[in-house]
């Protein structure tokens, strides 16, 4: 089979419609595009930091357009989804639980997020609580107090925290909804009582196949070190696997500009004759899959980028919890932001436009609705600026109300 060539530009389109972001949403959103927004994705990554909109709420945004938040939860309390390590801790379709068991079944691999010390020594605390669980029904951590003397911080974690996190991590308690966005846990038999492990569980070798396929179509167009990161997957056997699709079709070889050699899912191959337009602009988190590999944000978007709420406010370049800007298939600049809920305000501290981005009224227009959008769903009533290009500063008012 011939080898296409594509343009950067051809690739990224083809990324940003397997991401779902390459065009706005058509039409106002309903609860299932939630879940199958996910499903595109293949993962939600969660985080908890909230000086604008959490980000699993805003990588949603970003494809769906204005939607209820508590959607999320209600696909989470029915089942529709549910939460694991995957990326990092991950929204992830229910259909996609057995690509994640064989981790639950070995937690002492899974590192920081399991202590298997903690576990083996409190075994009557452990025993106690699944009891209680059993018993009364879905806990929280907020339903147990802390003993006196414990320290603050935020890894200072109470001892019923961590045997909650615990008992996540090896599979036996499942995030059945989230309240305050804190985790409510459940018994795993209790949210899948047909599951049985000899009945439904994959090897770890097939569960790896299927996450690297299930990467490759969230990824539409992939090098294969670009695979891997999707799932955090660990010597992942993926030029074996690239190999094999190449065989049964699953993906084509394709030479694209900058990049050399890559892969084109073959859910993506009606792109090749298509002459695509990318028209969506929107904010991303830094935890959209977009942007989530650095490297590949880097090798594909020609956007460098980096999270800096972990870096001390003195050595950030940008800001606390910057958003990426995209635009018309482009990574074009990045915002610190911060809603102001008592003003109903959206705050924007700065904003920066990428080296040779071009200020034009199309650009103008895009960013300044995108903007709007956001701060509509985040119930603003207006949007205040500090520190802006001086292009768009020329343009823009310091503040408007919406």
């Amino acid at each position: 089979m011939p080898t296409f060539s594509l343009s950067l530009t051809q690739a990224r389109h083809i990324h940003l419609a397997a991401q779902g972001l390459l065009h706005p949403p058509q039409r106002e959103a309903q609860f299932p595009d939630v879940i199958n927004s996910v499903r595109q994705m293949s993962l939600l990554q969660i985080d908890t930091i909230h000086v604008v909109a959490r980000s699993p709420y805003l990588v949603l945004f970003s494809r769906l357009g204005d939607y209820p938040q508590g959607w999320l939860n209600q696909a989470l309390e029915t089942g529709k989804l549910f939460e694991y390590w995957a990326h990092e801790a991950c929204f992830i379709p229910a259909e996609d639980y057995p690509l994640l068991r064989h981790r639950m079944l070995k937690p002492e691999n899974m590192g920081w997020k399991y202590n298997g010390e903690w576990a083996s020594t409190r075994q009557d605390e452990v025993t106690q609580l699944l009891a209680h669980i059993k018993e009364h029904g879905p806990v929280r951590s907020a339903d147990f107090t802390a003993p006196k003397g414990q320290p603050s911080g935020w890894w200072a974690w109470k001892p019923h925290k961590r045997h909650l996190e615990n008992l996540f991590t090896a599979g036996e308690l499942m995030i059945v909804g989230r309240h305050n966005f804190q985790r409510s846990y459940d018994l795993r038999q209790r949210v899948l009582p047909e599951w049985g492990d000899a009945l439904h569980a994959l090897g770890e070798e097939e569960a790896v196949k299927r996450m690297l396929s299930n990467s490759a179509r969230s990824l539409g167009v992939f090098r294969p070190d670009w695979l891997a990161d999707y799932y955090r997957l660990r010597r992942a056997p993926v030029k074996e696997q690239t190999a094999e699709w190449l065989e049964t079709g699953e993906a084509v070889a394709v030479e694209v500009e900058t990049l050399g050699k890559c892969y084109l899912h073959r859910s993506q191959l009606a792109m090749l004759e298509e002459k695509t337009r990318a028209t969506h602009t929107t904010l991303l988190s830094p935890f959209d899959p977009v942007v989530w590999h650095r490297k590949r944000a880097l090798e594909l978007f020609n956007f460098a980028y980096r999270l800096e709420c972990y870096t001390p406010e003195a050595k950030r370049q940008y800001g606390y919890f910057v958003l990426p800007i995209l635009h018309r298939g482009e990574l074009k600049g990045r915002l610190d932001a911060k809603m102001l809920r008592k003003e109903k305000t959206l705050l924007i501290k700065q904003l920066w436009l990428e080296p040779g981005v071009k200020v034009n009224a199309g650009l103008l227009r895009d960013l300044r609705q995108a903007i709007s959008r956001f701060a509509r769903w985040q119930e603003a009533q207006a949007v205040q600026l500090l520190k802006l290009p001086a292009e768009l500063a020329a343009a823009w008012p310091e503040k408007w109300l919406l």
